[in-house]
């Protein structure tokens, strides 16, 4: 680990824009991680979050993945996904809606979704399993935050740290197994199965598992901000759960002095420190 860490260090410092991640070892449980607790804009990793806390409901009866799910215009004003370029009213289930929410980051079902569980739900399940960096203050995402400048203040956006967003996939993989774990969430094991289906079915993969083997799967929700290109998840090798990684990165420019976008090198460079944290920890 103490390899690791320096090698992820050299290839952060090389970047002309902030770099936090943080890694946990599940197989021997050590943990590391680079400027864990400092608190930048989450983007769409905050959708794992709401996620959880749709299940939640689900498992206290407040909610069914049954129920219809109406697609509305005025959920439509989004830069993210693709319902946002269907005609309005059309319905789907809200097991669909999370669905959409995470595997291509749909802001028309993760507006909806937000405003049904209610943010301050959300919120409360992240402060009991200590997730104190983190706060959801707009549950519309782009619809609301888009035209921001990419040094816009941290408060103008949804929040978190890598320490928290690792809490909280940690006591996800044990709640596959653990019903304690599972309980934290709110959730029986079956149920966090099912948010952790979900969260395997990701199409947006150019970041984290962009460069690692066939072998490799990772459950991950991907977060592109004005200032940020995110990504947060679990690293699978043949089935089972291998790492926790979460990679944020912060004042990403819109291009970088070699001319290349300022996106897409961040997103590049989260790609090889997951490659580098598979080779030290599964690959070695």
């Amino acid at each position: 680990m103490d390899q690791l860490v320096k090698q992820l260090n050299e290839a952060c410092d090389a970047q002309e824009f902030d770099t936090l991640w943080y890694i946990k070892d599940l197989k021997t449980g050590q943990e590391a991680h680079r400027s864990g607790h400092t608190v930048v804009p989450s983007a769409s990793t905050r959708k794992i979050a709401i996620l959880m806390t749709a299940l939640k409901q689900v498992n206290e009866g407040i909610r069914s993945l049954d129920e219809p799910f109406l697609i509305e215009e005025e959920y439509q004003d989004t830069t993210s996904g693709t319902f946002q370029h269907l005609k309005p009213g059309f319905e789907i289930t809200f097991f669909d809606a999370l669905v959409m929410m995470i595997i291509v980051s749909d802001n028309t079902c993760t507006g909806k979704v937000a405003d049904i569980v209610g943010l301050d739900n959300v919120n409360a399940l992240c402060q009991s399993i200590g997730m104190t960096g983190t706060s959801h203050r707009d549950g519309r995402g782009s619809a609301t935050t888009k035209g921001l400048p990419w040094d816009h203040p941290v408060e103008a956006s949804n929040a978190t740290t890598v320490v928290d967003l690792g809490i909280l996939l940690d006591i996800m993989v044990k709640g596959l197994e653990e019903p304690e774990a599972a309980a934290k969430l709110g959730c029986t094991t079956d149920l966090v199965k099912v948010g952790m289906d979900i969260l395997l079915w990701q199409k947006l993969n150019q970041r984290l598992p962009y460069l690692l083997p066939p072998q490799a799967k990772v459950a991950h929700k991907t977060g592109t901000g004005a200032r940020n290109q995110n990504d947060a998840g679990i690293v699978f090798s043949d089935g089972e759960p291998r790492f926790i990684i979460v990679v944020l990165t912060d004042q990403v420019p819109p291009a970088v002095s070699s001319g290349a976008g300022g996106a897409g090198t961040a997103s590049l460079h989260s790609a090889n420190l997951c490659l580098m944290a598979w080779n030290a920890l599964v690959a070695s």
